[in-house]
């Protein structure tokens, strides 16, 4: 028997990660043993037929209620560079995922000390602003002033799509230990939004940064993540959301309305390029910090041995 390889499998080869823009976006998989079989990534059913996935060209794998992985899918997704997400039901709630990327201490150090000095840590976040609403924001504001202003723009933005779209919106209400509990637009617009995040998250680790180090969203492990989705948000996500809420409204949509929303947001990163555009758009924001990658100190011990180079993005592993 051949000597098991990086991937952890007997004479396959390691795979080599595919640059995020060039991969497909995101893919749900619900009530299925997810294994590697003969070294291809396959979902077996309870009738036991698998289903083949193409995992190395996809930037992002949510797993349902109901979805099992063994260990060497984890180890081909890990190599692969393709994030794993555990998500509720409908994709609602996310509660872990698995890290493909954050390989890249200088990437790490970089966003840390832009994030932890005030002043660069306000010039990312108005760069944040102006990417979002596609104009500088107001001069000598402070990120508190600047969330405020951020947050009625929203509100604002929310009510001119529920207007467009015919759908009676109260506030942005969604509680996740009651999903049942939140109407159809809450529940079409939190769907849009998790199949953003996970996006998200999957680009910011391949380009070897850390989801939780935010600069308007703090304290949670995905604050980077919420920062990085609300600047394409609007222009991506929330118009689907209310378009589909609106046909719900109207008896015009035949299927579930949230399982449509989800189909829609899978359509529109394909259409839009979205994953194309995502780490440049990270690079974009935090370079308005004005601060240089760190350089490796001299004293810092060298490494034991090179690793081959890779085909992935900067955080990949492989």
């Amino acid at each position: 028997m051949s000597e098991p390889n990086r991937a952890g499998m007997p004479g396959l080869p390691p795979p080599r990660p595919i640059p995020m823009k060039e991969r497909s976006s995101i893919l749900f998989i619900e009530k299925g043993q997810l294994d590697v079989l003969d070294g291809a990534f396959v979902v077996v059913d309870k009738n036991g037929i698998r289903t083949h996935i193409p995992i190395g060209g996809l930037a992002c794998l949510m797993l349902e209620p109901g979805a099992r992985i063994s260990h060497a899918a984890v180890v081909l997704a890990a190599r692969a560079g393709t994030l794993i997400v555990w998500v509720g039901e409908a994709g609602v709630r996310l509660y872990a995922a698995g890290q493909p990327g954050g390989a890249r201490s200088d990437r790490l150090l970089y966003q840390a000390r832009l994030a932890l000095d005030d002043a660069t840590r306000l010039r990312v976040v108005r760069k944040m602003y102006e990417m979002r609403f596609g104009e500088t924001p107001p001069e000598r504001r402070s990120i508190e002033q600047l969330r405020g202003i951020e947050g009625a723009r929203v509100k604002r933005l929310y009510e001119l799509q529920a207007r467009e779209h015919g759908v009676t919106w109260k506030r942005r209400d969604y509680d996740p230990t009651h999903w049942g509990a939140a109407d159809v637009p809450n529940r079409c617009l939190s769907s849009a939004t998790s199949c953003l995040y996970g996006l998200a998250e999957a680009a910011i680790l391949a380009a070897g940064y850390a989801p939780a180090i935010g600069f308007i969203h703090t304290g949670k492990p995905q604050s980077f993540v919420y920062d990085v989705a609300d600047v394409y948000k609007f222009e991506t996500v929330v118009p689907i959301a209310f378009r589909i809420a609106g046909r719900a409204a109207k008896g015009k949509l035949e299927g579930d309305a949230v399982g449509e929303t989800r189909r829609a947001c899978r359509d529109i990163f394909r259409k839009s390029n979205l994953l194309e555009r995502l780490i440049p758009g990270i690079e974009e924001m935090l370079s308005a910090g004005g601060l240089a990658l760190p350089e490796q100190p001299p004293e810092a011990m060298p490494v034991a041995f090179e690793d081959p180079g890779g085909l992935g993005d900067a955080g990949h592993r492989g």
